[in-house]
């Protein structure tokens, strides 16, 4: 497969096929290994086939109308908040009435047991038999008003109480809908964007092939390995490990651009925790730490012929991210003075489990690679051997633990797309720098 093809399709795939990610999304070691094997075979019949212009059309319109929808359910749902928030609405009328019901209701019992102090009083103070019958004829009236009004104020109060929590959950029930919408909006938002870019995407590959006729190509023995990083990450805690690059081909090679990033998905697999996670990288040559821009991608300048070079990498991980479950995907692009290019055949991916600030790791491995276009989990946290870079075969970065089919197939496929349309994009630079020279 031609390496420039494999970009776009892999970007392409990741955007207009949200039904097969989103399927296996998250997929828990309880998986069923049928749903497994089924989700693995779409996800590689999916691979196999490029989208056309026409059908990457279809996704922009299809997510068009899906962030159309999302803004007329942001309004409405805005609209019920400040609807049940009003004082009008009926359920504040309720409670409002039930308020008034009940401070009327305390008002006489106050009055009730204030009668029985006077009927009590005049009791006390009655001299003759006739004065002292009529007085506790008054206190046995007054001390039953005092009872009745006393079991009133106790109804009220509770019908108040009712009432005041009916009009408190629907407004909390309100917000929430309104917060939900709003996550909804956002994420369509998002998915409008990438579906955008992957119909532009195409595009300029389709016209770039069309003026080049040139494409680059896989190269297993130029291996992206990253070493040192540990399989499991505390919250607040910084991770130093390296990503080896080896040209491992008898030619040298003029420009080499490794790529890495990152990416965590709390362990329901719904929200994502990028932001949580800063990577930083340096060379010998370059040693100043910088920012890991993975639209960019790494340059590590020239590579001889059967040599390698280390880029140092630096793993921030926020004290406030939540547990979850993470993975580095790194791969790599070379140019040459001749224009030829090429790249690592796969993009590796290692996984890593997050733990909340403070949590004891234990004994920690280190992770260890998986080719991600060759992962096949099996049931119950098994993982079948994979290639790493053309190296040994591994079990999989936490075979043991069942952490392979944690990791939610969606933030994998994204974290694909990301590594492969970097290449893409810096390729395709470097080339038309050397076009336009």
């Amino acid at each position: 497969m031609k390496l420039r093809r494999a970009l776009a399709t892999a970007v392409a795939a990741a955007v207009t096929t949200p039904v097969v990610l989103l399927s296996a999304a998250p997929a828990f070691a309880d998986d069923k290994p049928a749903a497994q094997t089924q989700n693995q075979k779409a996800q590689k019949d999916q691979k196999d086939q490029k989208p056309t212009i026409e059908q990457l059309k279809l996704a922009v319109a299809a997510a068009q109308k899906a962030y159309d929808d999302s803004v007329v359910a942001v309004d409405a749902a805005m609209k019920a908040v400040e609807a049940v928030l009003s004082d009008t609405h009926p359920l504040a009328v309720a409670a409002a009435e039930a308020r008034k019901a009940a401070e009327a209701a305390a008002t006489a019992k106050t009055e009730a047991d204030k009668a029985v102090v006077d009927a009590q009083a005049k009791l006390d103070a009655a001299v003759t038999d006739e004065e002292k019958a009529e007085a506790q004829k008054a206190l046995d009236e007054a001390t039953t008003a005092a009872a009745t009004a006393a079991a009133a104020k106790t109804a009220a109060d509770t019908k108040a109480a009712e009432a005041g929590k009916a009009r408190d959950d629907a407004r909390v029930a309100a917000g929430r809908e309104l917060h939900l919408a709003q996550e909804a909006k956002e994420k369509a938002g998002k998915d409008l964007d990438a579906a955008k870019k992957a119909l532009a995407d195409a595009e300029a590959e389709e016209g770039e092939e069309g003026e080049e006729g040139e494409d680059c190509v896989p190269e297993p023995k130029f291996t992206t390995v990253v070493q040192g990083l540990p399989e499991k990450v505390v919250g607040g805690t910084t991770v130093d490990f390296t990503l080896r690059v080896k040209n491992g081909t008898s030619k040298p090679m003029a420009e080499v651009y490794p790529y890495a990033a990152v990416h965590a998905f709390d362990t329901k697999g719904l929200k994502e925790l990028d932001s949580y996670l800063d990577l930083e990288w340096s060379t010998a040559a370059n040693p100043a730490w910088e920012d890991v821009d993975p639209e960019m991608g790494l340059f590590v300048g020239s590579l001889k012929a059967k040599s390698s070079v280390d880029v140092k990498l630096r793993l921030k991980v926020d004290a406030k991210i939540p547990a979850g479950q993470g993975a580095a995907f790194v791969a790599g692009n070379y140019v040459n003075e001749d224009d030829s290019c090429g790249g690592t055949p796969d993009v590796d991916y290692y996984e890593f489990e997050i733990l909340t600030k403070g949590s004891n790791p234990g004994k920690v491995d280190d992770a260890k690679g998986q080719q991600g276009d060759s992962n096949t989990p099996t049931p119950q946290g098994g993982s079948s051997s994979t290639s790493v870079n053309g190296g040994s075969e591994s079990s999989g970065s936490l075979a043991t633990t069942g952490s392979s089919s944690v990791m939610p197939k969606v933030a994998l496929a994204g974290g694909v797309a990301l590594v492969l349309g970097a290449g893409a994009v810096v390729v395709a630079r470097r080339r038309k720098a050397g076009a336009d020279a």
